[in-house]
């Protein structure tokens, strides 16, 4: 039997520096999404927080760096609550269900449209933010996803196929509703009835399309 070894509690120290960059980027994220990425500036961010510019630059030592840092926090509470919503042992249909419908409130959050709309406007001028944005948050998502999607090949729930792209095609079928409305401004704020109906149509349609060939098969021959 292994030893599960703990880490050691961090030290008053270590908590108080913790607590001041978790400080930071709360202000940050909040600098960003007013202000826009080209509009915010590192000495903007330090006024806004009330102490000195040399105490951001410790933590952050770029503004790329630290934008960076704010999206990776938005991301890493959902990518936990993905992974634990992508049970192998459960059914699958109910599974994704419950998945998009998880992806869907996260991306539809005012926070998340907030977000999207800066790197759609910005995103051209600064590749950077596109790349930072894609690495920690689609890419993520899609590559759990994918990872979930690849069992189900695995153990004959779906028919076998590039895993990444079925994860993909999900994610635009799920997004492709209410999500759009929002970042065009067509909704004003998302409709808990509209958003079953995008989850539901969405996993309809993938299922069929992902069928297991034996499945599709026994419905050509009784057809």
């Amino acid at each position: 039997m292994t030893a599960v070894v703990k880490s050691p509690p961090p030290t008053r120290r270590e908590a108080r520096r913790l607590d001041r960059r978790d400080c930071i980027l709360t202000v940050a994220e909040r600098y960003f999404l007013e202000h826009g990425y080209a509009g915010t500036t590192m000495s903007g961010i330090a006024a806004a927080l009330g102490g000195s510019k040399g105490t951001l630059w410790n933590h952050f030592p770029s503004k790329e760096e630290l934008f960076s840092a704010v999206v990776d926090r938005v991301v890493t509470a959902y990518r936990m609550q993905l992974s634990q919503i992508l049970d192998p042992c459960g059914l699958l249909e109910p599974t994704l269900l419950r998945a998009c419908r998880s992806l869907l409130d996260k991306v539809c959050s005012p926070q998340a449209i907030a977000l999207h709309r800066l790197i759609y406007s910005e995103g051209g001028r600064f590749p950077e933010l596109s790349r930072i944005f894609f690495e920690l948050a689609p890419r993520h998502t899609r590559a759990l996803l994918a990872d979930f999607l690849e069992g189900a090949m695995n153990r004959g729930q779906i028919r076998r196929a590039d895993p990444t792209d079925a994860a993909r095609m999900l994610m635009a079928m799920t997004m492709g509703g209410s999500h759009q409305q929002l970042l065009m401004g067509q909704m004003r704020e998302p409709r808990p009835e509209a958003l079953q109906a995008d989850v539901a149509l969405a996993v309809n349609l993938f299922m069929r399309a992902y069928a297991p060939e034996s499945t599709v098969a026994t419905t050509g021959q009784s057809a």
